[in-house]
C-alpha cells in the first residue's frame, strides 16, 4: 500500500473547503429559496416517508410539494408580495421623512402626553435628545436593512417561488441519499454525525412548525385590535408576526410604542385596546401558555430536546441574524446559533475523557 505524501490530508482539506466556498458562492443567488426548502422538506419528512409508503417515491414528492405549495409557499409568496409595495412606500417615507426637527417635534409631544412630573419629563427630554441623533440613525439604518429584504424577497418572489417549489421536490426525492453522502464524507463518527444531523431536524421541525404557528397566531390576534382602532390591518399584522419570532421581547417592540403613542394623543380607548390585546393576549397568554405548549409538542415530533430552549442566544441570535442577513436571519441567526451549541455537545462527547468535567 502506498504511504500518502507529506501534506496530502491537509491538501485535500483545503480543496474541500474551497469546494464548498466556491459551491456556496456559485449557489448565492438562489441561498434563500434553498434554505426555505430545506427547511421545509425536514419538517415534513415524515409526511413524505407515509406517503412513501402508498406511492412511488417521486409520486409521493410530487404531492408532498403541490400540498406544501398551496398550503404554505403560495400564501408566503402572496404576502411578500403585497408587503412589499406596503414596504416600498415605508421605505421611502423613512428615507424622505426621517429629519431630527420633525422627530424630537414628535419626541416633545410624547413626553408632554405621558402621566409624569415635570422634573421626570425634562430629565428624559434632556437625556433623550442628547443622543436622539445617533439613536434616531441606528433605527433607520436597522428599519432599511430589515424592510429592504422583504422588499428584495417580494420583488423576485416569483422566482423565489420556482426555486424553493423545484429544489422541495429533490430534496424529498434526494434526502436520504444527501444525508448519507455527507455521513460518509465526514470524519466523525457515524453516532456523533447522527447527534448532528438530528439536531438539525429538531430545528427545522421546531422553527417551520411551531415558530411558523405562533407567528400566524399572534399575527392574527394583533390584526384584530389594530383592525379596532382603524389602523393599517396589514402592515401591523405582518410586523406582529415578524416580531413573534424574537422570544420574549418580540410582540412588545410593536404594541408597547404603539399603546404609548397613542395615549400620547388622546386616543385613550385606542390605547387600551392595544395594550389589552399586546399585554394580555398576545405577551401572556400566547407567549407564556401557548408558545411553550406548540413548542413542546413539535420537539416531541422531533424526538429530541432543541438548542432553542436557550432563551438568551435565541434572542440575541435571532437579533443579530436580522442585523445580518435582513429578514431571512429570523431562521439562519438561531440555526447557527443552536447549531454551534450542538456542536460543542458534540466536542464534549468526543473528548469526554480528556475534559475536566468537576
Amino acid at each position: 500500500m502506498n504511504r500518502p505524501a507529506p501534506y496530502e490530508h491537509g491538501f485535500m482539506l483545503s480543496l474541500l473547503l474551497l469546494a464548498i466556498g466556491g459551491l456556496i458562492w456559485l449557489f448565492t443567488p438562489f441561498l434563500p429559496a434553498l434554505f426555505l426548502a430545506l427547511l421545509i422538506a425536514i419538517a415534513t419528512s415524515s409526511q413524505y416517508s407515509k406517503l412513501k409508503q402508498r406511492w412511488s417515491a417521486a409520486s409521493s414528492a410530487l404531492l408532498m410539494t403541490f400540498l406544501v405549495t398551496t398550503i404554505l409557499i403560495l400564501p408566503l409568496s402572496y404576502i411578500l408580495l403585497i408587503s412589499g409595495l406596503e414596504v416600498s412606500t415605508l421605505i421611502q417615507t423613512i428615507n424622505t421623512g426621517f429629519s431630527l426637527e420633525k422627530s424630537r417635534q414628535i419626541l416633545e409631544q410624547t413626553l408632554s402626553g405621558l402621566p409624569f412630573s415635570e422634573s421626570i419629563k425634562l430629565t428624559l427630554s434632556t437625556t433623550i435628545n442628547n443622543n436622539l441623533e445617533g439613536i434616531l440613525l441606528n433605527v433607520k439604518d436597522f428599519s432599511i436593512a430589515v424592510l429592504g429584504s422583504i422588499l428584495s424577497l417580494s420583488s423576485d418572489f416569483v422566482f423565489f417561488l420556482i426555486v424553493s417549489v423545484f429544489a422541495l421536490y429533490y430534496f424529498y426525492i434526494d434526502g436520504k441519499s444527501i444525508i448519507k453522502r455527507l455521513k460518509n464524507l465526514s470524519p466523525l463518527e457515524n453516532y456523533l454525525d447522527d447527534i448532528l444531523l438530528k439536531q438539525f431536524s429538531s430545528l427545522s421541525i421546531t422553527l417551520v412548525g411551531s415558530v411558523f404557528s405562533i407567528a400566524i397566531l399572534q399575527g392574527v390576534v394583533f390584526s384584530i385590535a389594530v383592525m379596532i382602532v382603524g389602523l393599517p390591518v396589514l402592515y401591523f399584522g405582518i410586523a406582529m408576526a415578524l416580531a413573534s419570532f424574537i422570544p420574549v421581547l418580540g410582540g412588545l417592540i410593536i404594541w408597547l410604542p404603539l399603546s404609548i403613542y397613542l395615549y400620547t394623543q388622546g386616543q385613550t380607548t385606542d390605547a387600551l385596546i392595544i395594550v389589552l390585546f399586546g399585554a394580555l393576549f398576545i405577551g401572556t397568554i400566547i407567549d407564556n401558555f401557548i408558545r411553550p405548549l406548540i413548542i413542546q409538542k413539535f420537539t416531541k415530533t422531533a424526538h429530541q430536546s432543541s438548542a432553542l430552549d436557550h432563551t438568551l442566544i435565541t434572542v440575541l441570535s435571532t437579533l443579530a441574524g436580522i442585523i445580518q442577513f435582513g429578514i431571512l436571519g429570523l431562521f439562519i441567526g438561531p440555526i447557527i446559533a443552536a447549531m454551534a451549541i450542538s456542536i460543542f455537545d458534540v466536542y464534549a462527547i468526543k473528548y469526554a475523557d480528556s475534559l475536566d468535567q468537576r
